[in-house]
């Protein structure tokens, strides 16, 4: 549904404007070369999807580079230090893995160091399938809408430590729906 639909059936519930958005599990990321709409899981994810929110709001991601972007495989973002080595003020969380849900191309993950509980501000976005990551990592959306635009992040060069990204492309902007775009 459309943005201005889905306004007018909350208020016609009786929903305030604010109620709604708060509420809302729809993530705007904003790249140059467009938005890629992603959907939040706290089906599958409720203390994951809750930090995203949490820093989404605060502004924390917009600016932040997709510091490690693989072809075919995902491209990474969330680190403020820009090296995969960062994380937010917020603490860890715990792993939610998923048994039912599956790595797939447009599945938004968590990334983490090897302490499955060690996930805070950095997602991946996968750019293929990737069934090698079900169970072994906590899954919090799938992108609905922008897969070209996903497509047309800058990959790393072939060979290139860690898929690192030389000159990287950065998220604009990255907001929940029903707040200002």
């Amino acid at each position: 549904m459309k943005r201005r639909t889905l306004l007018a059936l909350a208020l016609s519930l009786g929903l305030t404007a604010p109620a709604f958005a708060a509420d809302s599990n729809t993530v705007y990321l904003q790249t140059k070369d467009g938005r890629i709409t992603i959907e939040l899981r706290p089906d599958l994810a409720p203390k994951h999807v809750k930090q995203i929110k949490t820093l989404v709001s605060r502004g924390f991601y917009d600016g932040l580079k997709f510091h490690r972007v693989i072809d075919g495989f995902m491209a990474q973002t969330g680190d403020p230090k820009g090296n995969g080595t960062g994380g937010s003020d917020l603490p860890d969380i715990p792993a939610e893995f998923s048994q039912s849900a599956q790595f797939k191309r447009g599945t938004v993950g968590m990334a983490r160091s090897g302490n499955p509980n060690s996930a805070n501000s950095q997602f991946f976005i996968c750019l293929g399938d990737a069934p090698f990551l079900n169970g072994q990592y906590t899954i919090v959306g799938n992108v609905t809408d922008g897969l070209d635009v996903l497509d047309k992040i800058k990959k790393a060069a072939p060979g290139a430590p860690g898929g690192a990204v030389q000159d990287p492309d950065k998220i604009v902007r990255m907001t929940l729906a029903g707040k200002a775009q």
